[in-house]
């Protein structure tokens, strides 16, 4: 039976709704700002300023980031491999530390926990890490040096364990009573019943993933194997130290490069598609997001 409608609360429904429309209006207009701008020639963003509709179309900046195409694609697939191959082993060491830190019966479990713990607060710093990734175990040039610095989170550990805890005891009971083993128990029943976690937390891992330039520049020389963040970040380097050259010395005029413009293009490229991602995550990013939020 439906409930009828009253008139407060056809009310607060529509100031809701228009509440929500406008916060969702108010995201949107920094992705449609990226949008018109990578689209705009750089002289009208020189003189005019950024716009939500291009004043003056150009392809410019989009033509100077393809103007190597095989780079690029070279690039995404880079980052492709890394991403899906760095997730899918963080998510799998992830579940399984979160899994191991909810049992009850290992005793060190508490000082496991200190010592994720402790590594927030603390580290070696920047060389003795480059030497231990460079001299130690020779990943120069490696995509290890890309995916195993990044495996390990321990706020995310954190999470999954958390989560991990309002499974009921009772199952996993029942599966040792069957005769089922450990690592049987957490691959089939805690991996499947953590699907809101690992989703969650796995766009995150990924976001960290896609975006990162940071450990290719420590620690990749070999241009086929940049990924495409640090391509896009050193043509953006490029273009900046030939715009300021040419202004040095007195020949901006020959050397027009769009480099407001270029760096939205690069924006768009970089982050087409963890935004088409998203959407087919989103269920389960947000009920992973209410983990912990009700005491069952």
């Amino acid at each position: 039976m439906k409930r009828k409608l009253t008139w407060d609360g056809a009310v607060f429904s529509t100031i809701g709704y228009a509440v929500i429309v406008i916060i969702a209006l108010l995201c949107l207009l920094p992705f449609i700002m990226i949008l018109s701008g990578s689209f705009t020639a750089e002289s009208k963003i020189v003189s005019s300023g950024f716009t939500l509709i291009p004043q003056q179309i150009s392809l410019d900046a989009y033509k100077l980031v393809f103007q190597n195409p095989t780079q690029i694609a070279n690039g995404y697939l880079v980052t492709v491999f890394v991403t899906a191959a760095g997730t899918v082993c963080a998510l799998f060491l992830t579940a399984m530390t979160g899994y191991v830190l909810t049992k009850k019966e290992l005793k060190t479990r508490n000082i496991l926990s200190f010592f994720f713990y402790f590594t927030t607060l603390f580290s070696g710093g920047l060389v003795p890490w480059y030497l231990l990734i460079i001299k130690y175990l020779g990943w120069k040039n490696s995509f290890l040096a890309l995916i195993v610095p990044y495996l390990f989170n321990v706020f995310y550990i954190i999470v999954m364990r958390s989560f991990m805890k309002s499974v009921p005891d009772a199952l996993f009971e029942s599966a040792k009573i069957d005769g089922a083993g450990e690592f049987k128990i957490f691959c089939r029943i805690a991996l499947p019943l953590s699907t809101p976690a690992l989703a969650t937390i796995g766009l995150f891992i990924a976001l960290g993933y896609w975006n990162d330039w940071y450990l290719a520049m420590l620690y990749i020389s070999k241009q086929d194997m940049y990924p495409l963040q640090y391509l896009l970040y050193k043509m953006i380097n490029e273009a900046q130290f030939l715009q300021n050259f040419a202004n040095r010395v007195g020949n901006a005029a020959s050397v027009s490069m769009p480099t407001n413009s270029l760096k939205l293009a690069m924006t768009v490229v970089a982050t087409g598609p963890i935004v088409i991602l998203y959407p087919f995550l989103q269920r389960f990013f947000v009920k992973g997001l209410t983990i912990g939020a009700v005491k069952g």
